[in-house]
């Protein structure tokens, strides 16, 4: 039997990258506020995409999660916002049509306010300081005032996260997401790359498919899957008093759900078994993500398993996978051999951003697009070799035009990231890369399913 649980009994556990407050009573006043408002998303909400992942792993869907490697309160603008949800879109699109695949869409977004750091400060000059951990918590500028845990950021942050929701839900639900508006979702910059001509054929024939069905009476106005989309929003749950604060009980189940996020995943450097991300997450009937790093042993995520997802409930886990380029096809297959071995019901993701981060001869943190899609490329190698369904990518990546990694078809080099380096923390693939990659991760669907559909044809 488990132990009781209830969304303070986190407490009682041992707990990684939590920031310490100076103020303790000034902490408590602002999460007494946070508990008052109303919640960001709703437990309906969270179990229409727990379905969407139960149908994903089961090989019947495919997942897209991608967005900021951590907000900040300065971009969450409508033209930001606007642009990281058109390249979205566009990825599904070539992912659903090139693939032949429903994709469930699910943002980095609308809260991913709060990182864990590798170390708990920063030196500058021989100016020691802490550690930048996201605007939730404290902010970036290199002063002893603003590195500050500041608990008045998690309001900010329920705010920013309260506005960022609703103009997603109207960018989804209010036409702009119109299958018809495909051509249209094209960024200027973007039609400089040499994927913009793959996306513009895409388009033409989406264009035909869609007078096909109207002239089966099929249009915007008779079916609302072609005028809207679903579209969820997840984030870390790395800062347990705000997502303590923002767990409510459900009305219609009774059950309790974390209202920050319709998923919320535990990272790699929070995902002790003992600890209290793992328990305050346990407790919870949100999707549930987990990264599994190359340390991660096959005993650990079926642990995991145990303690998150009990009754084996098909959409409750998804396992993402942040195994680097040259460590995916060693450290992947164990896992996936022993999770199939024990007939647990997930969702495998590849994220092939986290392991594949290095330092540019000039100083800054990047990825290589390169190793990036190797990494993706082995993931659905691993997936076919153990007969199970490469489920998803989650991706760090922007709509705007930046240069933080390196590569892609018109490539940023060393010399040009000082251009347009933006981040606050780890580089993201542009619109470019990352419509680039969504190709790629089509033309691995299709071969795949291909294959898939040969085999059972002679196997007949």
């Amino acid at each position: 039997m488990s132990a009781p649980w209830s969304p303070e009994s986190w407490r009682t556990k041992p707990v990684a990258q939590m920031p310490q407050y100076p103020d303790e009573a000034e902490l408590a006043v602002v999460l007494e506020r946070i508990k008052r408002y109303p919640p960001l998303v709703f437990a309906g909400e969270a179990r229409r995409l727990k379905a969407a992942l139960a149908a994903a792993a089961e090989g019947r869907a495919f997942v897209l999660q991608g967005g900021d490697c951590a907000e900040s309160f300065a971009d969450l603008t409508a033209n930001v916002i606007r642009d990281s949800f058109r390249v979205l879109l566009q990825m599904a699109v070539v992912l659903t049509y090139g693939g032949q695949v429903p994709v469930v869409k699910i943002g980095r977004m609308a809260g991913q306010f709060a990182k864990p750091r590798s170390a708990e400060t920063e030196t500058i000059d021989g100016v020691t300081l802490p550690a930048y951990r996201g605007d939730n918590i404290n902010g970036a500028e290199f002063t002893a005032q603003a590195r500050r845990p500041d608990p008045a950021r998690m309001e900010r942050g329920y705010f920013h996260a309260a506005s960022t929701l609703n103009l997603l839900r109207a960018f989804a639900q209010g036409g702009y997401a119109d299958l018809h508006e495909v051509h249209r979702w094209n960024l200027g910059f973007v039609e400089r790359s040499p994927a913009a001509e793959r996306y513009r054929d895409l388009a033409d024939r989406l264009d035909q498919t869609l007078a096909f069905m109207a002239a089966c009476g099929l249009t915007s106005d008779t079916t609302p899957q072609i005028r809207e989309t679903d579209f969820y929003v997840s984030h870390e749950a790395l800062l347990l008093p705000f997502e303590q604060a923002m767990t409510r009980i459900d009305s219609t189940s009774g059950d309790w759900y974390c209202t920050s996020a319709h998923l919320l995943w535990i990272g790699e450097r929070t995902r002790q078994h003992d600890h209290a991300h793992v328990e305050f997450l346990r407790g919870v009937k949100n999707p549930i993500g987990i990264k599994c790093g190359p340390s991660m042993q096959p005993d650990d995520v079926l642990r995991l398993l145990d303690i998150l997802n009990p009754q084996n409930e098909p959409g409750r886990i998804t396992l993402i996978s942040r195994m680097g380029a040259d460590a995916i096809s060693a450290r992947l297959p164990p896992l996936v051999r022993a999770v199939a071995r024990e007939g647990r019901k997930v969702v495998w993701l590849t994220d092939p951003m986290h392991g594949n981060t290095v330092k540019a001869s000039n100083g800054y943190k990047t990825r290589r697009f390169e190793a990036i899609l190797t990494e993706v490329r082995g993931f659905f190698d691993v997936h076919e070799a153990e007969g199970t369904w490469p489920g998803g990518v989650h991706i760090e990546m922007t709509g705007q035009d930046v240069t933080e990694c390196l590569g892609g078809s018109r490539p940023v080099t060393e010399a040009s990231l000082a251009a347009r380096y933006h981040t606050f923390c780890d580089p993201r693939l542009n619109a470019e890369q990352a419509l680039e990659l969504a190709f790629l991760v089509a033309d691995e669907l299709r071969s795949r399913r291909g294959a898939d559909r040969s085999r059972r044809v002679a196997a007949q």
